[in-house]
């Protein structure tokens, strides 16, 4: 068993945790809306001063993947502007979404282009998806990545959208202290990895890095008392349609979701804090999390000083008994049977 305890780091007032050899700020800045203008899109100067503001309020760690358009690259010329003793952490992917023939070149030479592209000499974290479960190829490709990482190549080692099963395997096969993480969707709407997954990070001692915390931003004080969107509304986000069918599909109804809405207001409002900061602590709350990863339209859509608010409390009994009456009335607890476990959507 691990120690799932949480610290601060003093200078930022930040809550934090241990991934690795690094002490890491329990909010992670999501870039994937750098994959596609779908999102928005905004001038690279006015990216890399909304990165700036991230770091200097002690949001130091971004995620990223292969297949997020130029954000690796964007993120590595940053690190590089910045003064050497300013440490920004850089978690990445490598996804492999096809059959491929494995073999050490090409593992070798996916990590290099992910190196290369981040302008650094070791990654922070990669994070390794492996879409056909069919072929075992994937304990192959975690031995290899696990040289790569004794050779110094890479610092830490995760997996992304890996279920309950594999993931034990995996660490069961690997050993002791070799996985760090597994980064999965988790919500109050989305509640799978606790039937399954949080039991087998306590088994092997690694932490959950969450998205889809916040539902592509259904989980916020704008969507209390509106009417349902138009899912093929054009002012929707790609998130958002994710979410909403997910909403008032597997979970509930708009309705339901309404009311669900209604609890998180009351509980913020008794805390001075907004729909956001609650739902966000909820997942913070559950001690096999590592971190949440809030997506982030850098340059256009920020929320960076609500998100940090999510330091000063904590839920009480009476808080999340008030919630679990509305999950009650929900099918969140069935959604692993009708999706299937962690990472299921992707396969």
């Amino acid at each position: 068993m691990s120690d799932f305890s949480t610290s601060h780091i003093a200078l930022s007032g930040l809550e934090s945790f241990q991934l690795g050899s690094s002490l890491l700020p329990r909010v992670w800045s999501g870039l994937w809306q750098l994959s596609s203008n779908a999102w928005g899109t905004a001038p690279l100067p006015r990216i890399r001063e909304a990165m700036a503001r991230h770091v200097g309020i002690g949001y130091t760690a971004f995620d990223m993947a292969d297949h997020y358009g130029s954000a690796e690259i964007i993120f590595g010329q940053f690190r590089r502007s910045l003064p050497p003793d300013q440490h920004v952490f850089g978690a990445t992917k490598w996804c492999v979404f096809t059959n491929i023939e494995l073999s050490q070149e090409l593992v070798e030479a996916a990590v290099k282009e992910r190196m290369e592209r981040m302008q650094t000499e070791c990654i922070d974290l990669l994070q390794f998806h492996w879409q056909d479960y069919s072929d075992k190829g994937y304990l192959r490709a975690l031995e290899i990545l696990e040289g790569l990482q004794a050779d110094g190549l890479i610092s830490a080692l995760g997996l992304c959208n890996f279920d309950s099963i594999r993931t034990d395997e995996i660490c069961t096969q690997l050993g002791p202290g070799v996985i760090s993480s597994n980064q999965v969707q988790f919500s109050l709407i989305d509640t799978r990895p606790l039937h399954g997954m949080a039991d087998v990070c306590e088994k092997h001692g690694i932490r959950l890095l969450c998205y889809g915390v916040l539902c592509g931003g259904f989980l916020s004080d704008i969507w209390l008392n509106k009417p349902m969107p138009d899912r093929y509304s054009n002012k929707l986000t790609p998130s958002q349609r994710k979410y909403l069918d997910i909403i008032v599909g597997a979970w509930g109804d708009w309705q339901l979701f309404q009311d669900l809405l209604i609890v998180l207001k009351n509980i913020g409002d008794s805390y001075g804090l907004s729909v956001s900061n609650i739902a966000t602590r909820w997942v913070l709350d559950h001690s096999f999390v590592g971190a949440v990863i809030i997506g982030t339209r850098l340059g256009i859509s920020e929320h960076i000083d609500d998100n940090r608010r999510v330091n000063d409390f904590r839920l009480n009994d009476n808080d999340k008994a008030a919630l679990e009456v509305v999950l009650n009335r929900s099918s969140g607890r069935h959604i692993i049977t009708t999706i299937g476990d962690c990472g299921a959507e992707y396969r």
